[in-house]
């Protein structure tokens, strides 16, 4: 059969990121992109629409033109961006959810992939290799939003047999794409400011450990994924997923390897630590390990490189 594989939300750093190696996989014509504007840089060969997912009549005309056997729904507003905006992010990251659901059913598409985040943890989730099944309290309107959406393919799954699949996305670290809205984008922003300045100050304390994940291997495992037997799936809310988990002071011990005289500072206040301290220290993810053969291949010292060596070149 004949993939029409549609990008909802396609600008975002893993929306564009995923939607090259979906047009790697199954070709350019295959793999239509959209998102609330054009992106920065546009290609006529590359199909593209201005869609926003609240609008449900052009939501409705998208599907009808496109048939898609695939769906990925993007679109969301992050962590620090969701509370200073607190309605629109429940607008977007669960309504939208559901349009595209809804949607989903009536055009009889064949998998729907839609990204959770480990921000539905909360003050009272196990801090230390937190389990795939564990009290889930966030205290954000994205981790709610997020807990919300989860449980919401599960019943979709659960009662109408709409194929949703979902990962459980750690603090995402790329070079193609620039720090966004989130709480663990620190992680990208200090290569930049090392690079450029050889100092950053960074809005979390040095002792907050995060579990990250490299955009390569964020990409692989989201495709891995997508490519399992229905059947092998055991979990239908969302996967638990990691790769590694470090501090801000593990980073820039890691980036003096590579710039001896890199110097980082601390800001004490910032409201998004009051976010990093509900999140997980480490993520446990055994059952994407057993159901679909998901393995990590960047560690700490590989990220740093992989970071420094291709921002020298685009900085």
């Amino acid at each position: 059969m004949e993939e029409r594989i549609v990008i909802i939300g396609s600008n975002g750093q893993i929306g564009t990121e995923l939607a090259a190696a979906l047009r790697t996989k199954f070709g350019i014509k295959h793999v239509i992109t959209s998102d609330i504007r054009a992106p920065q840089a546009s290609n006529p060969d590359v199909p593209f629409e201005i869609i926003d997912v609240l609008d449900r009549k052009s939501l409705h005309l998208f599907f009808t033109k496109y048939r898609p056997t695939q769906v990925y729904l993007l679109a969301a507003m992050l962590s620090a961006t969701g509370e200073k905006h607190p309605r629109q992010a429940w607008d977007l990251n669960v309504n939208g959810l559901l349009n595209v659901l809804d949607l989903s059913l009536e055009y009889g598409v064949n998998k729907v992939f839609w990204p959770s985040s480990i921000a539905v943890f909360g003050p009272h989730s196990p801090k230390v290799n937190t389990p795939q099944y564990s009290v889930m309290d966030p205290n954000t309107v994205y981790g709610i939003s997020k807990l919300a959406g989860e449980r919401i393919c599960e019943y979709y799954h659960g009662r109408y047999g709409l194929d949703v699949r979902s990962i459980r996305y750690p603090g995402i670290i790329s070079w193609k794409a620039a720090p966004g809205g989130g709480t663990t984008d620190y992680a990208i922003h200090i290569f930049h400011e090392a690079l450029k300045n050889n100092i950053y100050t960074c809005f979390l304390s040095g002792d907050t450990a995060l579990p990250m994940l490299y955009m390569d291997d964020a990409v692989r495992g989201t495709l891995v994924l997508m490519d399992a037997p229905a059947s092998a799936l055991s979990v239908r809310s969302s996967y638990n997923l990691t790769g590694v988990s470090f501090t801000p002071a593990m980073l820039a011990t890691e980036i003096r390897k590579h710039l001896p005289d890199f110097i980082i500072n601390y800001e004490t206040h910032d409201p998004r630590q009051a976010i990093a301290d509900t999140w997980p220290n480490s993520i446990e993810d055994s059952a994407a390990r057993q159901d679909w053969g998901w393995k990590p291949r960047f560690d700490l010292a590989d990220i740093t490189e992989e970071m420094i060596t291709n921002l020298k070149d685009n900085i």
